[in-house]
């Protein structure tokens, strides 16, 4: 989503941007949000209620949950264990779950370049039990029927992540998706430092400019969970960012031509895709398995 010249698939910061440029700083009609601490990480929720501020946004009407993770990677003592619990919690939430639904877990991105690599990485933490649930259900209750693919890009496929998707949703019946993707920011601060959850499914590509065919509940006909986090910014957004910092304003992103489109990531990029990842993969697990707990995983893992 481009907002005036800056790019973010983040709710959260489309509405910093809307409410920066509004004359009327509560004009903003359609969209509430709430800001709270669980667990000692930041939340913010927003809810886009209507077409009108859907409009404003550039958001589909849903509900959008950004948590906050610096904890994380400043390595407090057991944040991990906390932020697996609340990202389990309001996965459960927004998922509306139940009783025994079945649970498809779609990982996006190309494995082979680190900054799109977050679908792919966390599904080697999550414990698919599709088999398991088919073959000895008396031997694993607690736990619901969850299986993972990981659906590889245009380029190396041939297929759209949203066609194969479709198939494989049409074979195997859950009645639940939840797919996994990075995210562009248009802050350096928010980058792998933020998880956002969303209702309103995703489009893979959309971050980097790539758009590539929705994976929602009008494509899918069930309800879809995304799960992404911000790991790049463009050029031109950085910039912008940079320059309002050092007192510049209104600064023309003509001027950067072709560099302007480029994408930039953190050096250690690495390691925080490999945090965030492992946090979305424990989180699935514990929201999907009753009472399993971040030792449990560790055990099964």
């Amino acid at each position: 989503m481009s907002y005036g010249e800056r790019r973010t698939d983040l709710a959260v910061e489309a509405r910093e941007l809307w409410r920066r440029s509004a004359a009327d700083t509560d004009a903003l009609a359609g969209v509430e949000a709430f800001e709270s601490q669980e667990e000692g990480f930041g939340v913010t929720t927003v809810q886009v209620l209507n077409e009108e501020g859907q409009k404003k946004l550039c958001k589909p009407i849903g509900e959008y949950v950004t948590i906050e993770i610096g904890a994380l990677l400043r390595r407090e003592e057991d944040a991990f264990a906390r932020a697996v619990g609340v990202l389990a919690g309001h996965i459960r939430s927004l998922l509306d779950l139940h009783g025994d639904e079945r649970i498809l877990i779609v990982g996006l991105g190309n494995s082979s370049i680190t900054a799109d690599a977050i679908g792919p990485e966390a599904l080697r933490y999550i414990l698919v039990t599709r088999h398991l649930k088919q073959q000895m259900a008396d031997k694993f209750p607690g736990f619901r029927d969850v299986s993972a693919l990981r659906s590889g890009v245009l380029g190396t496929t041939g297929m759209e992540s949203a066609e194969l998707v479709c198939a494989v949703t049409e074979k195997l019946r859950p009645d639940r998706v939840v797919a996994l993707d990075a995210l562009a920011s248009c802050s350096m601060d928010r980058l792998c430092r933020t998880v956002q959850l969303t209702d309103t499914g995703i489009v893979p590509g959309s971050g980097v400019g790539n758009h590539r065919a929705a994976l929602n509940r009008e494509t899918l006909g069930i309800p879809v969970l995304a799960v992404g986090v911000p790991t790049v910014v463009e050029a031109a957004t950085l910039a912008i960012e940079l320059a309002e910092r050092a007192g510049s304003k209104n600064l023309d992103p003509s001027l950067f031509g072709e560099s302007g489109d480029m994408i930039v990531t953190p050096r250690d990029i690495d390691s925080r895709v490999h945090d965030a990842a492992k946090l979305i993969g424990y989180a699935l697990n514990v929201a999907f398995h009753d009472k399993l707990t971040v030792d449990d995983v560790d055990l099964f893992l």
